[in-house]
This record gives structure tokens, sequence and C-alpha cells, in this order.
């Protein structure tokens, strides 16, 4: 009887000291509350465990309550890997532990928990062929309780004594195999995969004992696959290489972190779950989020992740963790800049934040990221380009194939080649003006270089190709039988060289009739910008409801979004002294100049509504220029010298994602910033704003933004104006639900009775 371990300690689960909640009242309304927001499983893509088709029916069997969160810890960014019980770790021996702590918290909250061994391996030739220096070996593995778990291999060899290196990937990338046999490699192609999955079945087989998600059951047939390695004497046993694409991407990262005896792993698109993080899925990313992923492939993910639905941040851990355990063997994240189901932002946070433990254990060139063009898909040079990595980490060659970031920013560097300037005094402690307000606020967002007013296309007949000018690949919202769309196109574009849609209403434009004009700006979706694919939001009907009204709607891709994002990767190389936000705010201008010169256009009914970032842009567009006659912001306000999530703001603007780089300077005085949200609220009365702010938002402090909103009411009231601000607080977490539609839908219908 032979019996294969795995490289770390069995684990034996017990609650987190958070500790999940026992029958309360809280734990039951909290979990009401998730269950309104989760759309139905789709169970034809799997049940959410052998014993339970639903999420509910896994609630009524175990009896489990979401923990009581508010004994939980916020992380609002990536939980720090190098980080055990408060302190830093410092030593090999205190990165075992975390290792172990790491491993018994992603079983319990995403992968399930598994058998730590496989007994009885026992191994059967299906069959054997040979062509082109290369045979072909059908193998069976049997292994587990009465040998009832199988998995079928495709061995791969070349002609040659060894010992080989080994390319593991599942059934439906037989192809990719191919191209590492011509590389040197072994090819071990098993069966985890949709196209044939043998690993199904050890659901029912350890049903009660474990409860391993397919994902888990999936990695776990890796390490029957690599037992099974061992076993060969032509096998390199420390050149042992895995990956897969998309489902199979997340796989080979929960099986690389779990299993040691991998030495090197590529993750290809595999989105959320593989290498963008569940913080970074939000609704704000427009990626793929915990409800969206959990539901529609309920067998993947343990049930207990959905606990976390607007409460990302009580996370212990996150897929940079998985990325952790992998260090300091190899690791490439793989992913296409402009794919609809990931985030290359997001992934470089995770990177960055898994990179401190491969420079902990003196390897950091064993990870890396590589971008390609397009969508999701793959093409054989990018399967060479990961071969191109197993051969770096594997020492066959010297070449490492890994991308620049496209979001290499530091605050720390920017701050070192920026002008310096003083901030103390800049903040007026009472009766700021509406001009000291913008003045205050150009001053945060930087020194803008000289910007060349451009006038816009001007008439409707100068549309022209749009984006597929430069050969876009992104998906945007589509005209139809009723909307006419302008595309504005350089040379007869806006701004300073930029593309974007205008949607509008046939009938009205025909008619000669002048209409007004939305301003839609994105969230923070990094890949696609203003795409239309309906992950987390499908735009279409929302835009042909606002035209039913008869607005028109006009988008572009803010910078660092979309077909934008290589334009943000040197922005502070070219503009020191300027800031990301100051950009985004200064095309929102550039769109507010090219609609009030347009001949279809109402000059005086030019508004803006933006979700996000998109809405934070849009209200400090409004602040800043009197064209703008309103403005609806969903999910935008973010007060800044006060409030529990101050901080946070300010250093995700500051240090993540360099909105605005001279928030950093405040970090530790809050209190000095020049501006707030509720004078850039002020600065806009009298005009008509709608704002939505979920109340369960953990991005921002709920408390702190009705104290800022009733402050500015008084201003409204003190100009007459108390029924032009409407603020929404929805029991929702933030996203662009159906009911924040109809809310945008019903006050723009409201601008629509309004009096000339």
């Amino acid at each position: 009887m032979k019996k294969f371990l795995y490289f770390f300690p069995v684990l034996c689960f017990t609650l987190p000291a958070s500790g999940f909640q026992s029958e309360s009242d809280s734990g039951k309304a909290r979990l009401e509350w998730i269950l309104d927001k989760l759309p139905p499983d789709r169970t034809q893509n799997g049940t959410v465990s052998y014993s339970d088709s639903t999420f509910q029916n896994w609630l009524e069997r175990t009896g489990e309550l979401p923990p009581d969160f508010s004994k939980m810890k916020s992380v609002p960014f990536l939980p720090d890997p190098l980080l055990l019980n408060g302190q830093t770790v410092t030593s090999k021996e205190q990165w075992e532990r975390k290792k172990e702590q790491l491993r018994k918290d992603l079983q319990y909250y995403i992968t399930g928990s598994f058998p730590q061994t496989r007994e009885n391996l026992k191994v059967r030739t299906v069959s054997e062929s040979r062509a082109h220096k290369v045979t072909s070996r059908i193998i069976e593995l049997t292994f587990g309780p009465a040998n009832a778990a199988k998995l079928t291999l495709e061995m791969l060899i070349p002609d040659g004594n060894g010992p080989f290196p080994v390319f593991m990937t599942q059934w439906n990338h037989r192809e990719w195999a191919q191209i590492a046999v011509k590389r040197g490699y072994i090819a071990c192609v098993y069966a985890a995969s949709d196209a044939k999955d043998d690993t199904e079945d050890y659901s029912r087989i350890w049903a009660g004992q474990y409860d391993f998600t397919r994902l888990m059951r999936r990695a776990y047939g890796t390490f029957a696959a690599i037992d099974y390695l061992y076993q060969l004497p032509y096998v390199n046993k420390d050149q042992i290489a895995l990956t897969g694409h998309s489902r199979n991407g997340k796989l080979s990262l929960i099986a690389a972190a779990f299993d040691e005896r991998i030495k090197a792993v590529v993750t290809s698109s595999g989105g959320t779950g593989a290498e963008v993080p569940w913080r970074y899925t939000t609704h704000h990313y427009d990626v793929e989020d915990i409800a969206l992923l959990s539901t529609a492939q309920p067998a993947w993910l343990h049930p207990r992740l959905r606990f976390f639905i607007g409460n990302e941040d009580k996370l212990p851990i996150d897929q940079n963790s998985f990325m952790a355990l992998v260090a300091p063997r190899g690791l490439l994240l793989s992913t296409a800049t402009t794919e609809g189901a990931s985030n290359p932002w997001a992934a470089e946070q995770a990177l960055k934040s898994a990179g401190t433990v491969y420079s902990f254990l003196n390897a950091p060139d064993h990870v890396g990221i590589r971008y390609r063009p397009g969508l999701h898909g793959t093409q054989s040079e990018d399967i060479e380009g990961y071969i191109d990595f197993f051969d770096f980490i594997f020492k066959r060659s010297h070449y490492n194939p890994k991308s620049e970031l496209l979001y290499p920013y530091s605050f720390e560097e920017w701050k070192t080649n920026a002008t310096p300037v003083a901030i103390q005094g800049k903040r007026k402690t009472a009766g700021q003006t509406s001009s000291e307000t913008v003045k205050n606020l150009h001053w945060l967002l930087g020194e803008a270089p000289p910007l060349v007013v451009n006038a816009g296309p001007e008439l409707l007949s100068k549309s022209g190709n749009g984006e597929a000018y430069f050969g876009s690949v992104l998906k945007r919202p589509a005209a139809n039988e009723k909307t006419g769309l302008m595309r504005i196109t350089p040379y007869s574009g806006f701004g300073d060289y930029l593309y974007s849609n205008l949607y509008y209403p046939r009938a009205q434009a025909d008619a000669g009739k002048k209409v007004p004009v939305l301003i839609y700006l994105h969230e923070n979706d990094y890949s696609k910008g203003y795409s239309d694919i309906g992950h987390q939001h499908e735009m279409q009907s929302f835009f042909n409801a606002v035209l039913e009204k008869g607005y028109a709607v006009l988008c572009f891709d803010m910078m660092g979004f979309g077909n934008r994002i290589q334009e943000s990767q040197r922005f502070y190389n070219r503009y020191r002294d300027w800031s990301k936000m100051g950009k985004m705010v200064a095309d929102a201008q550039a769109a507010v100049e090219a609609m009030a010169n347009l001949d279809i256009i109402d000059s005086n009914r030019i508004y803006i509504a933006g979700y996000s970032v998109g809405a934070t842009v849009g209200l400090m567009t409004t602040a800043i220029d009197p064209r703008v006659a309103g403005v609806a912001a969903i999910s935008g306000v973010y007060p800044l010298r006060e409030g529990t999530s101050s901080h946070h703001t300010i250093v995700e603007w500051s240090d993540l994602n360099g909105f605005i780089p001279r928030l950093g300077y405040f970090k530790n005085n809050p209190e000095l910033i020049p501006v707030d949200f509720d004078e850039i609220l002020a600065a806009i009365a009298p005009r008509n704003t709608l704002l939505v702010q979920p109340r369960t938002d953990w991005t921002a402090d709920h408390s702190a933004i009705r104290k800022q909103v009733d402050k500015v009411k008084k201003e409204y009231s003190r100009q007459k104006a108390e029924n032009n601000i409407l603020s929404l607080y929805p029991d929702d977490y933030s996203r662009l639900s159906a009911q924040t539609r109809a809310q945008v839908l019903n006050w723009l219908q409201l601008l629509n009775n309004m009096p000339e």
C-alpha cells in the first residue's frame, strides 16, 4: 500500500477568532439581507455541495449564520501576508506558521477541506501509441476508499532518457501540451476540467468527511497526478510546472498554493478567484463579484464565502494569500488588458502584495505578470511565453518574459519627483466661498499644464469611424431603430484627441429639436471603461431608458481605463505636478465643451451622471464648471477630513491608484485637507443634484456622508433651492441596482418637467 502526503501538516478546523454567530436575531437579519441580494443559484452549472443543491439547502442543513462582522477587523486593503498575530514575520520559522494559518483560513472560507492523503494509489495503462518521436500513454489512477476515486492522465513523452521537466495542464488544454513537448517537456494532461472531469465524484466518495469545492476537487486531482509523476524515474521532480486557463487558471493557483511539489505555475486569465482579489471585485470594479460568481457557479467556491457580500473588507484572507503561499516558487499571472472578467490594476495590487513575500524569501524574480492584447482567449505565442517562464524558473533559459506593470505608480516615487508644496494653513476653518472651494480643489488636483480649448465636432454630421479607427475590441452599447449613434473621432473630436460615443434620440434629432444630454462617467472598470458586457451591470437597457426620456447620452473611457490604460502608465513621468483625477476632470470638462457646441444639444441642459470614481469626477467637474446644469452621483461622496473611512480613501487615492497624490501629504493630518465633499457639494448649489449613497458601502463612512449632506442641504435652503438636492440611502451595498437606475431615471424625468 502506498500513501502520499502533502508538504504541509494536517489541518483540523476550528472556528476563526471572530466566531460565526449562533442563532441570533442579528445573525438572522444579516442572513436575510444577504439572501435578498443574491441571484438564484444556477444549479445547471453544479450544486453547492454533494448534499445540497442550493445555498438555501446548505443553510438549512448546517444552520450556519454570517459572522458577527462587528467583531471582525476591517482590512480595506489586501491583508498583509507577512503579518502574524499583529507582528511582521522576520524568520523562516514564523513564515512556516503563517503558511499554516493561511492554508487553514483559505480552506475555511474559499476552498473547503480535503483529504490530506491519497491511499492505495494504483496505476493502470489503458493504451499506448508512438508517433513522431513522442509516446502517448493513457493512464488511469485509482486511490482512496476502496479505490473508488480515479483520475485519467494522458502522458506525452518525447524520446530520450530524461530526466525531463513536466508541463501539467488540464484535459481541454491538450494543444498547449503539444507545444510544451516540442520544448523538451513531458506533458501530463489530466481529467480535471469541464471537458473531462474525473474529480467530480470525489464529493460523493468523501461526503460527510470533507467539503471541498469543485475547484479544490480538481486541485486534489492535480495532487494525485503528481503522486504518479513522482514514481517515474525520467521525471525531474524539481521541475514540475502547472498552468491552466480561466477556471483552470483558478484551480492551478489553488493547487500550487497547497502542494509545494509544483515548482512553477502560470494562472492564465483566472480573473476573480485567481489573479483578481475579492476586495477589488466589488461593483465599483465591474468584475465578477462574490454574489455573481458564487451563484453562477455554485460548485466552485465554499458557500461560506457568500456571507461576505458587502463585507469583503472583513475577509481574513484574499487571493494574494494563495499567491504568497506559492513563494518562493515560480508564479506568473497572465491576463489580457481588456478582457471582460479581469481587472489589471487589481491583479497588480495582488502581485505587489505577494511580491513582499518573494522579496522576504530572496526570490523577487520568481513572480511577475504577463499581459497580452485582446479579450479572454489565448494563442500559441501566449503558451510559448508561459513555457519561457517555466524555462526561466528551471534555469533552462535566462529570458524572463514578465511584462512591465501597467500601473507602476508609487506615492513615495511621486513625492520624490514632484515639486515640493507647503500644506500648513491650506484649510479655511469656516465660511469657505464657492470660488475658494474651486481654487482649493484645483490645488488638490495639482498643477494643470496649459490646456487648449477644443470646441468639439460641432455638427452631428461629423460622425466618424470611432474606435474602429485604431481597432478597438471593446464592446460598447449599441444603437437601434430609435437611437442614433454619433462616433466622435479625433480630427473632429473633443478634448485632447479623445474618442467617444454619443447616443441620441433619432426622432428629435430628425425633427431638428435640441435635446438635453447626460454625460455618463463610468466606475473603476479598469479593463473595459464604459463597455457593456453585463457582468456587474448591463448598461444598454439603462441608456435606452434615458434616451426614451428624450436625453442624449455621451460616453467615453476615462484616463487609465479601457482603451486608455497605457495613457496612465507614465502619466506622472509626463505631468509630475498634476494628478490623474485632475486629468479626468479636465476630460469631463472637455466633454461639456463639446456638448455645449454640438448642434443637436441644448447647451442649457447638460447633465452628468456617474458611479464610483465616475461619480466623484462628476461632482468635482460640476463644482468647477457652471455649464453643468445638474449631477447624479452614485457612491461618489467620500468624506476626507473625518469618518472611519477617511484614511482608507486618502490612502487609496494617494498611495494605491494615484488619483490624487497630494492627498498623501495629509495622511497624518486630514483636518488640514483644503477641500472636502461638503464644500464641493455646496459649490454646486443651487443646481440640481441627486446623491445615492448605499448604507453598507464599506469604502465610505455612512454617518459622515449623512453629516456632510445635511450640512449642504442647509446651503441649498439658504439659496431657496431645497428641492434641488435629493439624497437617497438604500439599504444595499454599492452597486447600480435596478432600484438605483430607476431613481436616476425618475430624477431625469423630474428635470424634464421643470419649467424652462
